[in-house]
C-alpha cells in the first residue's frame, strides 16, 4: 500500500511519510489560526522539494482547507477588510512577479522577513502602528502582501500581521484571514497556470496529502474554542515570528 501511494506521488516512502506528517500538522494550524498552512509546509519540506515545486502543491492544499473553512469564514468575517486586502493584493501580485526577474530574490525576502518580525515583535508587545488602522494602511497592506507574494511568497504572513494589528475578536480576525486566502486563491490559479506550474505531479501530490488536510483543519478548528480566543493573537504573532526566524535562517545558512 506504502509503496503504491509513494510511486503515484512519485515520492520515496520515507519522504512521503515526512510530507504526510508535515502536511498533517500544518493543517492543524490553519485549523486554529486561519493561515500558514503553505510557511509550515514549505518550511518542513523545501529541503527535498524544490520550492519552484511546492509552490504549486501549497496552493491546491490551500485551496482545500479555504474549502472546508468557507462556511464560517463567511460568517465570522469582516469582508470589508477581506476585500480590501483582496484587491490591493492582485495588484500587487504581477508586480512581485515581474520584479522577480530584475532583483535579487534572496536578498528582497531577508528584507521583507526582517521587516515582518520587527513589525510582530511591536505587536506582540503591544506597541500601536496607527497607519495600519486607516483606508490607506488597509489597500497598501495588501498591495504590499501581493508584491510579497509575487517576489517571495511570503504574502499571506503579511496579510495574517496586518490582520492581526486590528482591534477586532479573535473569531473575527480568523474568518477575515480565512476569506482572503479562499478569494486570493482565484487570483493566484491565474497566475499559476500562466507560468504552467501547476504540474500532474503537483495534482498527484495534492491529492495524496488532500485527506490529511482536510482532517488537520477539521480538528484545528474544533480546538478554535471560546476558552483558548485570549491567547489567538498572542499565538499566532508568535508563529508569525517563528516563521520568518526559520525562514531567514535557512536562507542564510544556504
Amino acid at each position: 500500500m506504502l509503496n503504491t501511494v509513494s510511486a503515484f506521488a512519485e515520492l520515496a516512502p520515507t519522504q512521503l511519510i515526512v510530507c504526510v506528517g508535515a502536511v498533517f500538522l500544518a493543517s492543524l494550524v490553519r485549523g486554529f489560526s486561519g493561515f500558514a498552512l503553505s510557511a509550515l509546509i514549505m518550511a518542513s519540506l523545501v529541503v527535498f522539494i524544490p520550492p519552484i515545486h511546492l509552490i504549486p502543491i501549497c496552493f491546491l492544499l490551500e485551496a482545500t482547507a479555504s474549502m472546508v473553512m468557507l462556511k464560517g469564514g463567511i460568517k465570522e468575517a469582516d469582508m470589508k477588510i477581506v476585500w480590501g486586502l483582496v484587491i490591493g493584493s492582485a495588484i500587487g501580485v504581477p508586480i512581485g512577479l515581474l520584479a522577480t526577474t530584475s532583483l535579487p530574490v534572496e536578498s528582497s525576502k531577508l528584507i521583507a522577513l526582517i521587516l515582518l518580525i520587527l513589525l510582530a515583535l511591536m505587536q506582540l508587545f503591544k506597541v500601536r502602528i496607527a497607519f495600519l488602522a486607516t483606508r490607506a494602511g488597509l489597500y497598501i497592506s495588501g498591495l504590499t502582501a501581493g508584491i510579497a507574494t509575487g517576489l517571495a511568497s511570503i504574502g499571506g504572513m503579511i496579510v495574517a500581521l496586518y490582520v492581526l494589528s486590528q482591534d477586532r475578536p479573535a473569531r473575527q480576525m480568523r474568518g477575515s484571514l480565512v476569506m482572503f486566502l479562499f478569494l486570493g486563491m482565484f487570483t493566484s490559479l491565474i497566475y499559476l497556470v500562466g507560468y504552467e506550474l501547476i504540474t500532474m505531479t503537483a495534482l498527484k501530490r495534492a491529492i495524496t496529502f488532500a485527506p490529511f488536510v482536510i482532517a488537520g483543519v477539521l480538528i484545528g478548528s474544533w480546538l478554535f474554542k471560546p476558552k483558548w480566543e485570549g491567547f489567538y493573537k498572542r499565538f499566532c504573532l508568535v508563529l508569525l515570528i517563528g516563521l520568518a526566524t526559520v525562514s531567514m535562517l535557512r536562507m542564510m545558512m544556504s
